[in-house]
């Protein structure tokens, strides 16, 4: 860790307004009051490896350069307020190792921001590589390491294994594929167990997927993926937790030419084998749009807001599908998934369809969607009454249903684990995201305070 303003000289400078303070009031004649000196805070350059202990302060502020490790056996802890930068050169990236801890706990009104260390204007998707937790839980390939790094290992046999706590915590202009199809996504979760919290986490701006959980068991809540390149919810290797209250908003313009881009993407694993543990995961209570152009064209990479293949078995609850997508709504894809759902093993419930994509279902039937007692439908995105600037590019989308949408009443029960809940999407009346969650860091001012 290194300093780049000079303590030294920063002490000097508080003596000498301290002798100034002395000299003048001693003085009855001049009744001169000379102003305390305020010190202003530090920018420090973290490289390497941390080692102990550690507390990064919110009067200060963090430069990741390169890959920087949190050690086995370490907690960072992030003081509420706190900013993080990631240097754009080194193509920095934080890695939470397996056995250490964060504990970024914010506020709503003092998020923690990992964000670009460019200035405001010239931030881009990729700046920086992201943040990786990894932990002990299981996962189903072995050895399990970090795609794009390539040598840090996770997973193991403790599904309850605790790597530390998110919350309230932007993620901005991440995500670097470091090699094809080998990326570090903005937030990227390995082997992570159900120990750990997170919860009230948004991701802009992504290089890559906003969240890809490889394996393990932790749960989340209260999640945003805004404006992505590739997929904004990925779950690969035998990930099993339960995820409740995602808001997904695409720009029609930003895709991943490299491959296609999705608001859901599932597997198993990279070769569809039956491998275990089965990537099971559980979602409710999401909203997902692509936000439609004025002209009505998306970029071609886009596909489907669901993809589902390769074996995996992850279930969708009361949750809603909105916009252009040019190939699909729900796509479940492969003879494994297909099997998966025809056996119940993959469960939609709850789950509404309202995009204006040629096929609204695809692999499976409309019927089979629809079965009894599922509670699911397909609509148009007229007849949920959202607001005006639910589809659009603003500073601050409203993702609440208007009175009188189905959404609010039309969700089914959800399994043990999730907060009840009776509406469809990632709102009811409240918006969870007013406070914390930023929709423009591209102008966000990221300047130390003096």
């Amino acid at each position: 860790m290194k300093k780049l303003s000079g303590k030294l000289f920063s002490l000097l400078i508080v003596g000498m307004a301290v002798t100034g303070v002395v000299s003048c009031s001693s003085d009855d004649d001049n009744n001169v009051i000379t102003p305390p000196v305020v010190v202003p805070g530090t920018a420090q350059v973290v490289k390497g490896s941390i080692t102990k202990n550690t507390t990064w302060k919110a009067s200060d502020q963090y430069i990741l350069n390169g890959f920087v490790y949190v050690e086995e056996g370490v907690t960072l802890t992030i003081e509420p307020g706190t900013i993080i930068r990631g240097d754009k050169e080194s193509k920095a990236a934080l890695f939470v190792k397996r056995g250490a801890k964060i504990m970024a706990v914010g506020t709503a009104e003092k998020p923690i921001v990992f964000t670009s260390n460019q200035p405001a204007g010239q931030r881009r998707a990729g700046d920086w590589g992201g943040l990786v937790i990894l932990g002990k839980a299981p996962v189903n390939k072995t050895p399990a390491v970090v795609e794009g790094e390539e040598k840090t290992e996770f997973g193991g046999n403790d599904p309850a294994d605790n790597s530390g706590e998110l919350k309230y915590v932007r993620i901005e202009f991440a995500g670097i594929a470091y090699d094809p199809n080998k990326e570090i996504n903005s937030l990227t979760l390995g082997g992570v167990g159900s120990g750990t919290k997170i919860e009230f986490v948004q991701a802009s701006f992504g290089g890559d997927d906003s969240f890809e959980w490889f394996g393990g068991t932790v749960n989340a809540k209260h999640l945003i993926s805004y404006r992505g390149l590739d997929d904004d919810f990925d779950t690969d290797n035998g990930y099993s937790g339960l995820v409740q209250f995602g808001y997904i908003l695409r720009d029609p313009a930003v895709a991943d030419q490299a491959g296609d881009s999705n608001g859901f993407e599932s597997d198993n694993d990279a070769n569809g084998t039956s491998a275990n543990p089965q990537t099971l995961a559980k979602f409710a209570n999401i909203t997902t749009t692509l936000i439609p152009k004025e002209d009505g064209t998306v970029d071609g990479k886009f596909a489907s807001a669901i993809r589902i293949r390769r074996n995996s078995g992850i279930s969708i609850y009361n949750s809603v599908f909105t916009g252009a997508f040019p190939r699909s709504g729900l796509r479940v894809e492969g003879d494994a998934s297909l099997a998966n759902f025809t056996s119940g093993l993959i469960k939609m419930d709850g789950v509404v369809l309202a995009t204006t994509a040629p096929k609204q279902v695809e692999g499976i039937t409309e019927a089979q969607f629809k079965a009894a007692g599922a509670k699911n439908a397909i609509s148009l995105l007229a007849d949920l009454k959202f607001d005006a600037s639910f589809n659009k590019l603003v500073t601050k989308p409203n993702g609440i249903p208007g009175a009188g949408s189905s959404l609010l009443t039309g969700g089914a029960t959800l399994p043990a684990g999730f907060e009840p809940t009776t509406f469809v999407g990632a709102f009811d009346k409240t918006d969870w995201t007013t406070g914390w969650a930023n929709f423009d860091p591209q102008n966000a001012n990221y300047e130390l305070k003096k």
